[in-house]
Protein backbone atom coordinates (compact mmCIF):
# COMPACT_ATOMS: atom_id res chain seq x y z
CA UNK A 1 0.00 0.00 0.00
CA UNK A 2 2.64 2.53 1.07
CA UNK A 3 5.00 1.54 -1.76
CA UNK A 4 2.50 2.37 -4.50
CA UNK A 5 0.78 5.34 -2.83
CA UNK A 6 3.43 8.04 -2.86
CA UNK A 7 0.86 10.61 -4.01
CA UNK A 8 -1.15 10.18 -0.80
CA UNK A 9 -0.88 10.44 2.95
CA UNK A 10 -1.57 6.95 4.28
CA UNK A 11 -3.59 6.52 7.47
CA UNK A 12 -4.65 3.39 9.33
CA UNK A 13 -8.02 3.77 11.04
CA UNK A 14 -8.15 1.35 13.95
CA UNK A 15 -11.64 0.45 15.18
CA UNK A 16 -10.74 -0.05 18.86
CA UNK A 17 -8.81 -3.27 18.21
CA UNK A 18 -7.19 -5.14 21.11
CA UNK A 19 -4.63 -7.24 19.19
CA UNK A 20 -1.74 -4.77 19.14
CA UNK A 21 -2.37 -3.67 15.53
CA UNK A 22 -1.57 -0.02 16.16
CA UNK A 23 1.73 -0.81 17.87
CA UNK A 24 2.69 -3.11 14.99
CA UNK A 25 1.95 -0.44 12.36
CA UNK A 26 3.89 2.22 14.23
CA UNK A 27 6.87 -0.08 14.67
CA UNK A 28 7.07 -1.39 11.10
CA UNK A 29 5.55 1.44 9.02
CA UNK A 30 6.63 4.72 10.63
CA UNK A 31 5.40 6.81 7.68
CA UNK A 32 1.82 5.62 8.23
CA UNK A 33 -0.32 7.75 10.51
CA UNK A 34 -2.65 5.97 12.93
CA UNK A 35 -6.15 7.08 13.88
CA UNK A 36 -7.48 5.27 16.94
CA UNK A 37 -11.28 5.20 17.15
CA UNK A 38 -12.71 4.89 20.63
CA UNK A 39 -15.22 2.18 19.69
CA UNK A 40 -15.93 -0.34 16.95
CA UNK A 41 -18.83 1.32 15.20
CA UNK A 42 -18.57 -0.84 12.09
CA UNK A 43 -17.69 0.37 8.61
CA UNK A 44 -19.97 3.41 8.64
CA UNK A 45 -19.19 4.99 12.00
CA UNK A 46 -15.59 3.81 11.82
CA UNK A 47 -14.93 5.85 8.69
CA UNK A 48 -17.05 8.80 9.82
CA UNK A 49 -14.97 9.05 13.00
CA UNK A 50 -11.67 8.49 11.21
CA UNK A 51 -12.28 11.15 8.55
CA UNK A 52 -13.76 13.79 10.83
CA UNK A 53 -10.56 15.78 11.36
CA UNK A 54 -8.62 15.12 8.15
CA UNK A 55 -7.81 18.05 5.86
CA UNK A 56 -7.13 16.28 2.54
CA UNK A 57 -9.30 17.21 -0.48
CA UNK A 58 -9.99 13.60 -1.52
CA UNK A 59 -10.42 10.50 0.63
CA UNK A 60 -9.83 6.95 -0.55
CA UNK A 61 -11.25 4.33 1.78
CA UNK A 62 -9.37 1.07 1.37
CA UNK A 63 -10.35 -2.14 3.15
CA UNK A 64 -7.64 -4.04 5.00
CA UNK A 65 -8.01 -6.99 2.58
CA UNK A 66 -7.10 -4.96 -0.53
CA UNK A 67 -3.89 -5.14 -2.56
CA UNK A 68 -3.17 -2.04 -4.66
CA UNK A 69 -1.06 -1.97 -7.82
CA UNK A 70 1.60 0.29 -9.24
CA UNK A 71 0.26 3.62 -10.61
CA UNK A 72 -3.25 3.02 -9.29
CA UNK A 73 -3.71 6.58 -7.97
CA UNK A 74 -2.73 8.95 -10.85
CA UNK A 75 -5.66 8.01 -13.17
CA UNK A 76 -8.17 8.72 -10.41
CA UNK A 77 -6.50 11.99 -9.41
CA UNK A 78 -6.52 13.11 -13.05
CA UNK A 79 -10.21 12.26 -13.44
CA UNK A 80 -11.13 14.23 -10.34
CA UNK A 81 -9.12 17.20 -11.63
CA UNK A 82 -10.83 17.18 -15.03
CA UNK A 83 -14.39 16.31 -13.91
CA UNK A 84 -15.38 18.69 -11.11
CA UNK A 85 -18.92 17.33 -10.75
CA UNK A 86 -17.73 13.78 -10.10
CA UNK A 87 -17.71 13.19 -6.36
CA UNK A 88 -17.12 9.41 -6.16
CA UNK A 89 -14.87 7.06 -8.12
CA UNK A 90 -14.32 3.31 -8.08
CA UNK A 91 -11.27 1.51 -9.54
CA UNK A 92 -11.38 -1.82 -11.32
CA UNK A 93 -11.66 -4.54 -8.66
CA UNK A 94 -10.40 -8.05 -9.36
CA UNK A 95 -10.41 -11.08 -7.09
CA UNK A 96 -7.20 -11.51 -5.10
CA UNK A 97 -7.66 -15.32 -5.12
CA UNK A 98 -8.31 -15.47 -8.88
CA UNK A 99 -6.58 -12.46 -10.31
CA UNK A 100 -8.02 -12.56 -13.81
CA UNK A 101 -11.59 -12.54 -12.45
CA UNK A 102 -13.70 -9.60 -11.34
CA UNK A 103 -14.39 -9.48 -7.61
CA UNK A 104 -17.87 -9.75 -6.11
CA UNK A 105 -17.92 -6.57 -4.02
CA UNK A 106 -17.61 -4.07 -6.86
CA UNK A 107 -16.14 -5.53 -10.06
CA UNK A 108 -16.34 -2.76 -12.69
CA UNK A 109 -18.84 -0.46 -10.96
CA UNK A 110 -22.35 -0.79 -9.61
CA UNK A 111 -25.94 -0.24 -10.70
CA UNK A 112 -29.40 -1.06 -9.32
CA UNK A 113 -32.53 -2.42 -10.96
CA UNK A 114 -36.05 -1.07 -10.55
CA UNK A 115 -36.61 -3.22 -7.45
CA UNK A 116 -33.47 -2.00 -5.73
CA UNK A 117 -31.26 -5.05 -6.34
CA UNK A 118 -27.60 -4.02 -6.68
CA UNK A 119 -25.37 -5.58 -9.34
CA UNK A 120 -22.14 -4.76 -11.15
CA UNK A 121 -20.51 -4.77 -14.51
CA UNK A 122 -18.59 -8.02 -14.27
CA UNK A 123 -20.78 -9.54 -11.54
CA UNK A 124 -24.45 -10.51 -11.55
CA UNK A 125 -25.54 -12.26 -8.35
CA UNK A 126 -22.97 -15.06 -7.88
CA UNK A 127 -21.68 -15.06 -11.48
CA UNK A 128 -18.24 -13.49 -11.81
CA UNK A 129 -16.81 -12.70 -15.24
CA UNK A 130 -13.23 -13.05 -16.40
CA UNK A 131 -11.65 -9.68 -17.09
CA UNK A 132 -11.07 -9.71 -20.84
CA UNK A 133 -10.89 -5.90 -21.09
CA UNK A 134 -14.61 -5.82 -21.89
CA UNK A 135 -15.11 -3.08 -19.29
CA UNK A 136 -12.00 -1.00 -19.91
CA UNK A 137 -13.72 2.30 -20.69
CA UNK A 138 -14.30 5.02 -18.12
CA UNK A 139 -18.00 5.05 -17.37
CA UNK A 140 -20.55 6.68 -15.15
CA UNK A 141 -21.97 4.24 -12.59
CA UNK A 142 -24.67 4.45 -9.94
CA UNK A 143 -22.60 3.22 -6.98
CA UNK A 144 -19.00 2.47 -6.09
CA UNK A 145 -17.77 -0.36 -3.91
CA UNK A 146 -16.83 0.35 -0.30
CA UNK A 147 -13.87 -2.00 -0.69
CA UNK A 148 -11.99 0.85 -2.39
CA UNK A 149 -14.00 4.04 -2.41
CA UNK A 150 -12.76 7.46 -3.58
CA UNK A 151 -14.79 10.52 -2.56
CA UNK A 152 -14.20 14.26 -2.46
CA UNK A 153 -13.99 15.45 1.14
CA UNK A 154 -16.34 18.34 0.39
CA UNK A 155 -19.02 15.98 -0.93
CA UNK A 156 -18.54 13.52 1.94
CA UNK A 157 -19.21 16.29 4.46
CA UNK A 158 -22.07 17.82 2.47
CA UNK A 159 -23.78 14.41 2.47
CA UNK A 160 -23.09 13.91 6.21
CA UNK A 161 -20.96 10.84 5.52
CA UNK A 162 -22.18 7.31 5.93
CA UNK A 163 -25.43 6.44 7.68
CA UNK A 164 -24.20 4.92 10.94
CA UNK A 165 -27.43 2.95 11.51
CA UNK A 166 -26.27 0.53 8.81
CA UNK A 167 -23.22 -0.64 10.79
CA UNK A 168 -21.99 -2.61 7.76
CA UNK A 169 -23.06 -3.60 4.21
CA UNK A 170 -24.64 -1.35 1.57
CA UNK A 171 -23.85 1.90 3.36
CA UNK A 172 -21.76 2.88 0.32
CA UNK A 173 -24.76 2.31 -1.97
CA UNK A 174 -26.85 4.57 0.24
CA UNK A 175 -24.16 7.27 0.16
CA UNK A 176 -23.85 7.03 -3.63
CA UNK A 177 -27.62 7.16 -4.03
CA UNK A 178 -27.74 10.31 -1.91
CA UNK A 179 -24.88 11.74 -3.97
CA UNK A 180 -26.81 11.07 -7.19
CA UNK A 181 -29.92 12.66 -5.68
CA UNK A 182 -27.86 15.74 -4.76
CA UNK A 183 -26.60 16.17 -8.32
CA UNK A 184 -23.14 14.61 -8.01
CA UNK A 185 -21.93 11.83 -10.30
CA UNK A 186 -20.09 8.56 -9.66
CA UNK A 187 -17.52 7.14 -12.07
CA UNK A 188 -15.58 3.96 -12.78
CA UNK A 189 -11.93 4.39 -13.78
CA UNK A 190 -10.57 1.02 -15.01
CA UNK A 191 -6.92 2.01 -15.37
CA UNK A 192 -6.79 2.10 -11.57
CA UNK A 193 -6.58 -1.57 -10.58
CA UNK A 194 -6.80 -3.21 -7.16
CA UNK A 195 -7.31 -6.75 -5.87
CA UNK A 196 -9.79 -7.57 -3.11
CA UNK A 197 -9.89 -10.73 -0.97
CA UNK A 198 -13.54 -10.27 0.06
CA UNK A 199 -15.41 -11.78 2.96
CA UNK A 200 -12.85 -10.61 5.51
CA UNK A 201 -15.55 -9.16 7.76
CA UNK A 202 -18.35 -11.64 7.07
CA UNK A 203 -18.13 -14.61 4.72
CA UNK A 204 -20.78 -15.02 2.05
CA UNK A 205 -22.13 -18.11 3.82
CA UNK A 206 -22.63 -16.20 7.08
CA UNK A 207 -26.38 -15.62 7.84
CA UNK A 208 -25.45 -12.29 9.44
CA UNK A 209 -24.33 -11.10 6.01
CA UNK A 210 -27.66 -12.21 4.53
CA UNK A 211 -29.51 -10.33 7.28
CA UNK A 212 -27.57 -7.08 6.82
CA UNK A 213 -27.78 -7.13 3.03
CA UNK A 214 -31.55 -7.68 2.94
CA UNK A 215 -32.34 -5.23 5.75
CA UNK A 216 -30.03 -2.47 4.58
CA UNK A 217 -31.20 -2.77 0.99
CA UNK A 218 -34.80 -2.16 2.10
CA UNK A 219 -33.73 0.77 4.26
CA UNK A 220 -31.80 2.30 1.35
CA UNK A 221 -34.86 2.18 -0.89
CA UNK A 222 -37.05 3.68 1.83
CA UNK A 223 -34.63 6.59 2.21
CA UNK A 224 -33.95 7.36 -1.42
CA UNK A 225 -36.66 6.19 -3.84
CA UNK A 226 -39.02 8.76 -5.37
CA UNK A 227 -42.37 8.67 -3.55
CA UNK A 228 -44.27 7.72 -6.71
CA UNK A 229 -42.21 4.52 -7.01
CA UNK A 230 -41.68 3.68 -3.36
CA UNK A 231 -44.81 1.73 -2.43
CA UNK A 232 -44.97 -0.44 -5.56
CA UNK A 233 -41.26 -1.25 -5.22
CA UNK A 234 -41.53 -2.18 -1.54
CA UNK A 235 -44.56 -4.42 -2.19
CA UNK A 236 -42.71 -6.19 -4.99
CA UNK A 237 -39.70 -6.65 -2.74
CA UNK A 238 -41.87 -8.31 -0.11
CA UNK A 239 -42.84 -10.85 -2.76
CA UNK A 240 -39.35 -11.35 -4.19
CA UNK A 241 -37.71 -11.59 -0.77
CA UNK A 242 -40.37 -14.14 0.16
CA UNK A 243 -39.34 -16.22 -2.85
CA UNK A 244 -35.69 -15.98 -1.78
CA UNK A 245 -36.62 -17.06 1.74
CA UNK A 246 -38.63 -20.01 0.41
CA UNK A 247 -35.65 -21.06 -1.72
CA UNK A 248 -33.44 -21.09 1.40
CA UNK A 249 -36.13 -23.04 3.27
CA UNK A 250 -36.44 -25.84 0.72
CA UNK A 251 -32.63 -25.98 0.50
CA UNK A 252 -32.52 -26.61 4.27
CA UNK A 253 -30.61 -23.36 4.82
CA UNK A 254 -32.76 -22.47 7.78
CA UNK A 255 -30.36 -19.89 9.22
CA UNK A 256 -30.53 -17.86 6.01
CA UNK A 257 -34.32 -18.18 5.88
CA UNK A 258 -34.47 -16.80 9.41
CA UNK A 259 -32.00 -14.05 8.44
CA UNK A 260 -34.36 -12.78 5.73
CA UNK A 261 -37.34 -12.95 8.07
CA UNK A 262 -35.37 -11.11 10.77
CA UNK A 263 -34.27 -8.50 8.24
CA UNK A 264 -37.88 -7.70 7.41
CA UNK A 265 -38.88 -7.54 11.07
CA UNK A 266 -36.01 -5.14 11.73
CA UNK A 267 -36.98 -3.08 8.67
CA UNK A 268 -40.54 -2.64 9.98
CA UNK A 269 -39.21 -1.61 13.38
CA UNK A 270 -36.91 0.98 11.79
CA UNK A 271 -39.48 2.20 9.27
CA UNK A 272 -40.50 5.42 11.05
CA UNK A 273 -36.88 6.37 11.76
CA UNK A 274 -35.88 5.94 8.13
CA UNK A 275 -39.02 7.62 6.84
CA UNK A 276 -37.80 10.76 8.61
CA UNK A 277 -34.50 10.47 6.74
CA UNK A 278 -36.24 11.02 3.39
CA UNK A 279 -34.82 14.51 3.02
CA UNK A 280 -33.22 14.31 -0.39
CA UNK A 281 -34.94 11.55 -2.32
CA UNK A 282 -34.95 11.73 -6.09
CA UNK A 283 -37.82 13.44 -7.86
CA UNK A 284 -37.13 11.47 -11.03
CA UNK A 285 -35.12 8.46 -12.09
CA UNK A 286 -32.14 9.13 -14.34
CA UNK A 287 -30.67 6.79 -16.92
CA UNK A 288 -28.33 5.16 -14.41
CA UNK A 289 -31.22 3.74 -12.42
CA UNK A 290 -31.90 0.50 -14.25
CA UNK A 291 -35.58 -0.24 -14.94
CA UNK A 292 -35.42 -3.93 -15.78
CA UNK A 293 -35.58 -6.67 -13.20
CA UNK A 294 -32.17 -8.26 -12.77
CA UNK A 295 -33.87 -11.16 -10.99
CA UNK A 296 -36.02 -11.88 -14.05
CA UNK A 297 -33.16 -11.47 -16.51
CA UNK A 298 -30.77 -13.65 -14.51
CA UNK A 299 -32.94 -16.46 -13.16
CA UNK A 300 -35.62 -16.69 -15.87
CA UNK A 301 -33.95 -15.49 -19.06
CA UNK A 302 -30.53 -16.85 -17.97
CA UNK A 303 -28.62 -13.70 -18.86
CA UNK A 304 -25.53 -14.07 -16.72
CA UNK A 305 -23.35 -11.14 -17.80
CA UNK A 306 -23.78 -7.39 -17.80
CA UNK A 307 -23.37 -7.27 -21.58
CA UNK A 308 -26.16 -9.85 -22.04
CA UNK A 309 -28.32 -7.96 -19.56
CA UNK A 310 -28.03 -4.73 -21.55
CA UNK A 311 -29.19 -6.52 -24.69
Amino acid sequence: MVRYSQEATVYVADNASTDGSVDFVRAHFPSVRCIENKENGGYAKGYNDALANLTEDVFVLVNSDVEVTESWLPPVIHYFETHPNTAIIQPKIRDYKSKSTFEYAGAAGGFIDRFGYPYCKGRLFDTLEEDQQQYDEIDRVFWASGACFFIRAEAFRALNGFDEDYFAHQEEIDLCWRANNAGYTCAYVPSALIYHVGGATLAAVNPKKTYLNFRNNLLTMLKNLPTKQLWFTLIMRMVLDGVAGFKFLISFKFAHFWAILSAHISFYRMFSTYWKKRKQQATKVDQYYQHQSVVWQYFVRHRKTFTALKK
